[in-house]
């Protein structure tokens, strides 16, 4: 990797400990439901901003307390276990509090070809139900799932109760633990008719993403591959043949490690979001994970 490249991890703050794509912070041009930095639009409900006190700073969290071992969710021998000895992080995007501190989302980072918000809000169903708490439930199924076949698996965030972190610290967990790869999990704020799941991989930032273009590539294909077995069709109205190739996301952009962002559906669709909604389809959709990441690593 270029040294300028390598030069700007090692100036990253050391005290940072923690690590979306139409529907989050790191994601571009975005849907009708949400404004160019994120925020819901008018009639989307939302909690009180009084909700505690408003963090100045993501709580560093470190991988001891944000990872579980096979060990405490098998009996069989780790050995025998297909991700044995394997660490990956698991990206909830966006977060709960995102709403109560516009100030620090809205905060310019840097993403190595340009500057983007922190963070944002992300999207929401037409009946309130909020990404970010989407994403929380699936990626602790995912994670649950990650350590049944021997993981060892990083959250980018220990709840959905905070604000952040910010888009350029999320990608800088995979990183640290030199993860094999990167699931940033998301659905999208797309029109109400439009349906269906799409995945996005990074493009080539020249210093930056030379490295995993192409293995994040593979990811992408694997993950589109396992989710086409769930209910949720590919998507019909963003993505080409749900792969969506970016080079505006931080998240990617500054991974060192292969990382892809999956798009579980459209939550201002009413089918999809009903399939969202509902638990047993999120456990689906954290098999398809699992067998995703099984899939690229034997490739």
């Amino acid at each position: 990797m270029p040294q300028h490249h390598r030069l700007a991890r090692w100036l990253m703050p050391a005290a940072f400990m923690l690590l979306t794509a139409s529907c989050g912070s790191d994601s571009g041009p975005r849907s009708p439901t949400s404004d160019p930095a994120g925020n819901p639009t008018p009639g989307v409900t939302a909690s009180p901003t009084t909700v505690g006190p408003p963090r100045t700073d993501p709580v560093p969290v470190s991988a001891t307390t944000m990872t579980t071992t096979a060990a405490t969710t098998t009996s069989e021998p780790p050995s025998s276990l297909p991700l044995a000895g394997r660490v990956f992080v698991v990206d909830p995007g966006h977060n709960g509090q995102n709403f109560a501190h516009p100030a620090q989302i809205n905060r310019l980072v840097d993403i190595g070809n340009a500057e983007k918000a922190c963070n944002t809000t992300g999207t929401s169903t037409v009946d309130g139900f909020a990404e970010a708490e989407l994403n929380w439930q699936v990626a602790l199924r995912v994670r649950g799932r990650l350590e049944e076949l021997g993981a060892e698996v990083v959250l980018t965030r220990p709840d959905n109760d905070g604000w952040g972190p910010c888009i350029d610290q999320r990608a800088a967990v995979g990183n640290r633990v030199g993860a094999a790869a990167v699931v940033s999990i998301h659905a999208d704020g797309g029109p109400d008719e439009g349906r269906g799941f799409h995945v996005i991989h990074p493009g080539l930032v020249p210093g930056y993403t030379d490295d995993i273009v192409e293995s994040s590539l593979r990811l992408a294909e694997a993950m589109r591959a396992a989710m086409g077995a769930t209910a949720m069709p590919i998507a019909d109205y963003i993505a080409d043949a749900g792969l969506s190739e970016r080079t505006d996301l931080g998240g990617l952009n500054l991974s060192d490690v292969p990382a892809v962002f999956l798009e579980m559906g459209n939550m201002r669709n009413a089918v999809d979001a009903a399939l969202l909604s509902d638990p047993a389809f999120q456990g689906t959709v954290a098999v398809a994970v699992a067998n995703a990441v099984v899939s690229f690593l034997g490739s």
